[in-house]
């Protein structure tokens, strides 16, 4: 039997694959907790510098397996409070890994797939690809933390139509929108995504990981209490390696070189 995610690593770059075609990569109970078992140890894994998330098909996640969840033996909405346990377990390890996640969205993203991708740190986008909120279509609520990238992306009223009206967004869309960091022709959007996170781990992955932890956090604290954790993410960068290296580079008009250590 066919694994429904692949793992693949090369380059210290872990590609998570939802492979799933046949349904778009939708996510079954099995499928996501596979997902998660999987993300969850990349975050602390010393091998791994950067991650890609794709789908294989036409789609790169359709979000929940609807036909699986009308057939739970308890009932949709218990499926539904099952699924999003583990999903939202996920979510939670890409946004606090101090590595950079990037979506290869590959094909159709739409419910929780929209939303897996916009929790991602940068988005890839296929030229033919499409981005669909999903879920309001389907007389259910968004989820997968949609509620809180979306606005915080798009702004407030920019979300709020596309819960109203659930239009399909074209990847030029996406990208005036903000929504997505750039397009790549059809087919090379995980090459793509892998020369991003070439590029970010060229510069020093402590500051990325320092700087990604606080621009995270800054959402959910008082202004003081982000004064306080930036003096304290400066101080640790600055006494670690990689600023003592940014640092005497500067000084000596040169290319630092980083993460030595």
């Amino acid at each position: 039997m066919e694994e429904t995610i692949k793992l693949e690593m090369a380059n210290q770059i872990a590609k998570v694959i939802l492979n799933k075609p046949k349904n778009y990569n939708a996510f079954d109970l099995e499928m996501i907790t596979h997902f998660a078992n999987i993300i969850i140890p990349l975050a602390t894994n010393k091998l791994v510098c950067g991650v890609i998330i794709t789908g294989t098909g036409k789609a790169f996640c359709a979000g929940g397996d609807l036909n699986w969840a009308l057939n739970f033996k308890e009932s949709p909405s218990a499926a539904f409070h099952e699924l999003s346990s583990r999903f939202h377990q996920a979510i939670l390890e890409i946004r606090r890994m101090n590595k950079p996640v990037i979506a290869a969205i590959n094909g159709i993203a739409a419910g929780g797939g929209f939303s897996l991708a916009l929790a991602c740190d940068f988005r890839v986008m296929s030229r033919s690809a499409t981005l669909r909120q999903g879920f309001t279509s389907n007389g259910l609520s968004i989820d997968g933390g949609g509620t809180f990238t979306l606005p915080r992306i798009v702004g407030l009223s920019r979300a709020l139509e596309i819960a109203a009206f659930d239009k399909a967004i074209t990847a030029e869309q996406a990208l005036s929108w903000g929504l997505i960091t750039r397009i790549a022709d059809d087919g090379k959007t995980v090459a793509e995504a892998e020369n991003m996170v070439k590029e970010i781990l060229q510069g020093s992955r402590v500051s990325f990981g320092c700087s990604k932890q606080l621009l995270t956090d800054s959402f959910n604290s008082s202004f003081e209490a982000q004064l306080q954790r930036e003096r304290k993410g400066l101080f640790s960068c600055a006494a670690h390696s990689d600023g003592k290296e940014g640092l005497r580079a500067f000084m000596e008009k040169r290319k630092p070189v980083f993460n030595k250590s």
